[in-house]
């Protein structure tokens, strides 16, 4: 099964290791400390494990909270470089679908492609 993705959200990947073992209330206690934020506005929070071979996404949907979670057998998750020292790396939804599939970042490059912005003429 694969789980689509929207560019509707933010997603945001913690940086460190995540204890798998948290469910929903420990998830939005790191939210809360980790990403300053709260886990009610609808992103989706993303944690990996120290082996990297554990995932978790805590999404908001309005009534409840749900968690998609996945163990690889072999190999590991990707974990991008992040810019700041915050504990927070913005993603797109395309990265994240990558990092699951187990594609390298760093090998993929978007085509150049003609963008037209829309001009707001009120």
């Amino acid at each position: 099964m694969q789980i689509v993705f929207s560019n509707a959200y933010n997603y945001y990947l913690y940086a460190g290791a995540a204890d798998m073992r948290k469910g929903f209330d420990s998830l939005c206690g790191m939210v809360q400390e980790h990403f300053k934020t709260t886990a009610l506005n609808g992103d989706v929070f993303i944690f990996i494990n120290r082996h990297r071979n554990r995932i978790k996404l805590l999404h908001w949907q309005g009534d409840g909270f749900a968690i998609y979670q996945k163990r690889l057998e072999r190999g590991t998750y990707e974990i991008p470089k992040k810019s700041s020292a915050s504990n927070a790396i913005l993603l797109t939804h395309q990265q994240l679908q990558f990092i699951l599939e187990g594609l390298v970042l760093s090998s993929i490059r978007k085509r150049k492609r003609y963008e037209h912005s829309i001009v707001d003429k009120s």
